[in-house]
């Protein structure tokens, strides 16, 4: 008799045909016979935190965080436009819907259906300020120990600690900001640490917490500090640093042990790549000859082999099953801490170093610093001494942030200069206004007025266009936003401010402060206080 393939040969031996019987196949021990080899799935390997959009999110959003979307229409028509990026329309309009700006330009402007139509004629409009270097919230008002947290002074290292964690959204100075036209901070730690602390970009809106007054999306910057402050902290301790030698030496030694995280993240991965591609092999191996054993057996049962021959096949391939093997375990990735993992951000360029320096020594030392350990600087905060090196920190694309006026309140305030804002920007730097005073952050355009009148007095020529973009445009460049805020620019958050005059006169005032679109201030309706600690007007 001629015996059936192979699957009839196992029932017709047990019935005692005298057939040899096949080794049987256990089940699910080479896959069921239509099964096709697949691609094992791509791994997808940890990465280090800090470039991880997981990790940046971390920081950047939490509960109740807001974006733009919910503004009703506005039309503002009839004021002049200081557009925030060096230009001017004289008579012209800007039209806000869904919390952004839909139109700017001359003339009156499109008219949607619906939309509140405001005659600003005899008004300025200009972006909402923006004060990058501000202590709101982690040094609020009332001004009393219990509310000082914007100094961690355990110890001068501190990268890892978030102003966003000490930020109090009760504080007054907030909506008095607002009705200065301010409607974005950078809310930074102090500057006694070398290393101080992630600094927080908010939107000043009434909240409850500090995630809620996030712009969502801003990257992290990280306070840092040179000069006298952290040397005479420590000093007075005993203790590193003492001097400007130890300010560097310190800061030096926590960017190596920076390097080196980033150094055994990278080892980590490249073991884990290796790991997870010898597996991927091995499956894909194993995969290939179950493919190959379905392909006989297929054969098999169409005849097209010995049954002889089909039938040592099962048995070798019943002592030599098909398993897919464990994966073999992961090695624990680097040890996670904050300090190290901000600073790692700040070499590989995802978290901005804003450098708290007054003179030009310290910059210039600051900027070698930053090129020996591989970061950028993104700003120097102060910088009285600017003005000294204003070519060069044009060429480097740093920012400077300083005060209008401020001077001789310490050794290294001593040569400050009123033209230090036009200087900078002559010589093609971005200068910025900053209030870094609860007090300040409410006249940042009469600050920005005394900067342009000294640069005008001095020769130089400052337009009230070019003035502006101090405290828009390019402190939003600075804090890494300029994409959100800064101009009236067409999709950018509707942040605007129209002033009752100019706003370069000490007799202007806000009048109306929008915020992703909705009006935050009007001081022709008050409205309620903000905050449980501000009398009502």
């Amino acid at each position: 008799m001629r015996c059936l393939g192979r699957h009839a040969a196992v029932v017709l031996a047990l019935l005692g045909t005298g057939c040899p019987p096949a080794a049987p196949r256990l089940a699910g021990q080479d896959g069921p016979s239509n099964a096709k080899p697949e691609a094992p799935p791509e791994a997808t390997i940890l990465d280090a935190p800090w470039r991880t959009a997981a990790g940046q999110a971390a920081e950047t959003e939490g509960p109740g965080s807001q974006a733009p979307g919910h503004g009703p229409t506005v039309l503002l028509r009839g004021g002049r436009l200081l557009i925030g990026d060096g230009t001017e329309i004289a008579r012209g309009h800007v039209l806000m819907k869904g919390g952004r700006i839909t139109s700017v330009g001359s003339g009156d402007g499109p008219h949607p259906a619906g939309a509140a139509i405001i005659d600003v004629r005899g008004k300025t409009i200009t972006p909402g300020l923006i004060d990058p270097h501000s202590h709101l919230g982690v040094y609020p008002m009332p001004s009393v120990s219990a509310h000082w947290d914007g100094n961690e002074r355990s110890n001068p290292v501190t990268p890892g600690v978030r102003a966003s964690d000490a930020f109090w959204p009760q504080d007054p100075g907030i909506q008095r900001a607002v009705a200065g036209g301010v409607t974005t901070i950078q809310s930074l730690p102090g500057s006694t640490n070398l290393f101080g602390g992630h600094g927080a970009t908010l939107k000043l809106r009434q909240a409850t917490s500090a995630q809620a007054m996030r712009l969502v999306g801003a990257p992290t910057g990280l306070k840092m500090a040179c000069g006298e402050n952290p040397k005479r902290i420590y000093g007075e301790r005993k203790q590193q640093p003492m001097t400007r030698m130890g300010n560097l030496a310190v800061q030096r030694k926590a960017f190596m042990k920076a390097r080196r995280l980033i150094q055994e993240w990278d080892r980590w991965r490249e073991v884990e790549a290796q790991r997870v591609k010898r597996h991927a092999e091995t499956l894909a191996e194993i995969q290939t000859k179950r493919a190959h054993r379905q392909r006989k057996r297929q054969a098999c049962a169409e005849g097209v082999h010995d049954d002889q021959q089909c039938t040592e096949w099962e048995r070798v391939w019943h002592d030599e099953p098909l398993t897919d093997p464990d994966a073999p375990l992961a090695k624990l990735p680097p040890e996670r801490d904050p300090d190290l993992e901000t600073l790692a951000g700040v070499l590989e360029g995802m978290v901005l170093p804003h450098v708290h320096c007054y003179r030009a020594d310290d910059m210039t030392n600051m900027i070698a610093l930053a090129d020996e350990a591989g970061f950028q600087i993104r700003t120097f905060e102060h910088a009285l001494e600017a003005y000294k090196i204003r070519d060069l920190l044009a060429k480097r694309d740093i920012a400077v942030i300083t005060w209008a006026d401020w001077w001789g309140f310490k050794m290294e305030a001593y040569d400050g200069i009123p033209e230090n804002l036009a200087l900078v920007t002559s010589a093609g730097g971005r200068a910025v206004l900053h209030s870094d005073s609860h007090e300040g952050i409410r006249r940042l355009n009469q600050e920005a007025a005394k900067g342009m009148h000294a640069g005008r007095q001095a020769g130089l020529d400052i337009s009230e266009a070019k003035a502006i973009t101090w405290i828009t445009l390019n402190p939003a460049w600075a804090l890494g936003v300029d994409h959100r805020v800064g101009s009236l620019t067409v999709g950018k958050d509707a942040d605007v401010v129209v002033w009752d005059g100019n706003p370069f006169s000490v007799y202007s005032r806000a009048g109306r402060v929008f915020i992703d679109g909705l009006e935050r201030h009007n001081l022709q309706q008050p409205g309620k206080p903000w905050s449980d600690f501000e009398a009502a007007p």
